[in-house]
């Protein structure tokens, strides 16, 4: 009885102070016990509240649980002189450090006797429990293989086998349509996407990967490299969890060097990025115990909410500054390279990698020996330089006949309009010159890679209802990415406008040969061209292709082929 007495007591007591316990065992809730845990949040606190924002692909709902002071929990109505910080946790189920890590901070932030009380008087906060709601049912103790811990955890694709980390542009799955959604009423200031490493063994927990500063650009991209990044390394070692940079090594190991990560607009934080918001992915390492991993996620998110509450104000402005500073750009830069001239250091504490004799079969193995650790200045390159460059239009014209594309704009808070009435517009748009079209599915699509695009003006006759899209509004980063073809990230690159690709009318050969010859006689230029492309393309050997060569170049050959179907207007 005494026991029990003393244990009562002790509960009671570190509820009262609010003192912080670190997260102990090797479990972590499945989703509806997650979801339990969050409402019980929200019933225990009148500054929470778990909301249903969407759903996903197997009708479960979507929540978020939204903390806030001013006890507003409509987005539209935030006070907007706060700071919004956006946690999203299981992405990939089987990384679900940040569950629980989501689960402490939300019950401790909330408690007004804690230590963090007073940090929610500048800064909302909004945490997705579970993402990837599917995957987490699918509970297994085996596909993260080389992962320690928990016992039991939930399966990296959803319901549809996609990875929800490559959906952001696509929106294949109704959890990502979701999360668009969410995204755009939230409009926060602060990302964080919380995951587990792969690779190379190290003494670090905690990496980090964050937005890719040349990307981010202008007056975001230099905030967050030399304010923000100072300040959670600094404050990170403080809490006994000394950070490193995410481990994407150039060679097979560490010390060969390390490179940010190139988060394209696919992945969360690049997605983000669009919309002037710094994301961080947190990334623990797979190799140390769970508990210790989930300690460490949440010393992160208190390090990230002591930084805003302290600069809250000045996160607000320079998320202003940016939006302001794109209404003012001539030309948008993208696809990103990495700039191997440009290099810093950084102190990188590793342990020797070791090449010895494969325990299985024949060959070679590589380990990384614990008992020999070092410390060291690696080759650390952080520059990437973009290598498509595009004139900022003033206006998109999209036919409404690519629904699809016109829906995704419109989940992400794109302005439209729609014309009045059938008009001919002199307008400017592409023609498809050329295209690697991968061989093997990704995510479900077979993309397009270096896409080549001739740039030319044209008439087109459009319809009433056809879509003008404004190009200077507060998504044009996301609208000029997904719209320009060249782009990595682009619709057209996820095969939304495929059906341009195909060439609808052709020529019977029997009877065409008359009317190329008289093709050629009414036009000596063409003749011309033709005579020299006779002599100069080895393709013309066949008689087939010099017809096929005559037809292109003729008004028989459809204007639409491999025109692309969205147009603009300086």
């Amino acid at each position: 009885m005494k026991n029990f007495i003393l244990i009562v007591s002790l509960f009671v007591t570190h509820i009262a102070f609010g003192q912080h316990t670190p997260f102990t065992g090797n479990t972590t809730p499945t989703w509806q016990e997650c979801i339990s845990r969050f409402q019980k949040i929200d019933d225990n606190s009148k500054i929470a509240k778990l909301i249903e924002m969407g759903t996903t692909d197997i009708g479960k709902p979507l929540h978020v649980l939204i903390i806030n002071k001013d006890k507003e929990f409509s987005p539209e109505k935030f006070n907007k002189n706060k700071s919004v910080l956006f946690i999203n946790n299981a992405i990939h189920p089987g990384e679900p450090d940040g569950v629980d890590a989501s689960l402490i901070f939300a019950a401790e932030i909330t408690n007004p006797k804690n230590e963090l009380y007073p940090l929610l008087d500048s800064v909302i906060v909004c945490i997705i429990p579970i993402y990837n709601v599917d995957g987490s049912m699918i509970r297994n103790g085996f596909s993260r293989t080389n992962q320690e811990g928990p016992a039991e955890y939930g399966f990296r694709g959803n319901a549809q086998n996609l990875d929800l980390n490559r959906d952001f542009i696509k929106c294949d799955s109704k959890n990502a349509e979701s999360f668009t959604k969410i995204f755009q009423r939230i409009k926060p200031h602060i990302f964080i996407d919380t995951h587990v490493s792969n690779g190379a063994d190290y003494p670090y927990t905690m990496t980090l990967i964050s937005t890719q500063s040349n990307k981010l650009g202008g007056v975001l991209g230099e905030f967050m490299k030399y304010e923000i990044e100072p300040f959670l390394y600094e404050n990170m070692a403080k809490t006994g969890f000394e950070m490193c940079p995410y481990v994407n090594h150039m060679g097979r190991t560490p010390d060969s060097g390390i490179t940010d990560f190139l988060e394209t607009p696919r992945f969360a934080s690049g997605y983000a990025a669009l919309f002037h918001t710094i994301g961080f992915i947190s990334e623990t390492h797979m190799l140390k115990p769970y508990a210790q991993r989930v300690e460490s996620t949440y010393q992160f998110i208190v390090t990230m909410m002591k930084y805003m509450d302290a600069n809250s104000n000045r996160i607000v402005e320079m998320k202003r500054q940016a939006e302001q500073q794109w209404h003012y750009q001539e030309y948008y830069w993208m696809n990103f390279e990495l700039d191997t001239t440009i290099k810093t250091t950084f102190n990188f504490k590793g342990y020797e990698a070791v090449i010895e004799p494969a325990l299985v079969g024949k060959g070679e193995r590589l380990r990384y020996d614990r008992n020999s650790p070092y410390t060291k200045d690696i080759p650390y390159y952080r520059n990437y330089r973009a290598q498509v460059e595009v004139e900022i239009p003033t206006y998109y014209i999209i036919p409404q006949a690519w629904s699809k594309v016109i829906d995704r704009l419109k989940w992400n808070g794109v302005s439209m309009d729609r014309m009045k009435s059938d008009t001919t517009m002199f307008v400017y748009g592409y023609y498809l010159n050329d295209l690697n079209t991968s061989k093997s599915a990704y995510e479900g699509h077979f993309l397009h890679r270096s896409v080549s695009a001739r740039r030319d003006s044209m008439n087109i006759h459009f319809f009433e209802g056809d879509y003008i899209v404004p190009v200077n509004q507060h998504a044009i980063r996301y609208i000029i990415e997904t719209l320009e073809p060249q782009s990595e990230d682009s619709f057209f690159a996820w095969n939304f406008f495929d059906g341009v690709l195909q060439q609808k009318e052709w020529f019977s050969d029997y009877v065409f040969e008359e009317k190329a010859k008289e093709i050629l006689i009414n036009d000596p230029q063409l003749k011309a061209k033709f005579d020299e492309a006779l002599k100069t393309d080895p393709d013309l050997e066949e008689h087939w292709m010099q017809l096929n060569w005559i037809f292109r170049n003729s008004p028989h050959f459809e204007a639409s082929a491999f025109r692309y179907p969205v147009y603009s207007i300086k």
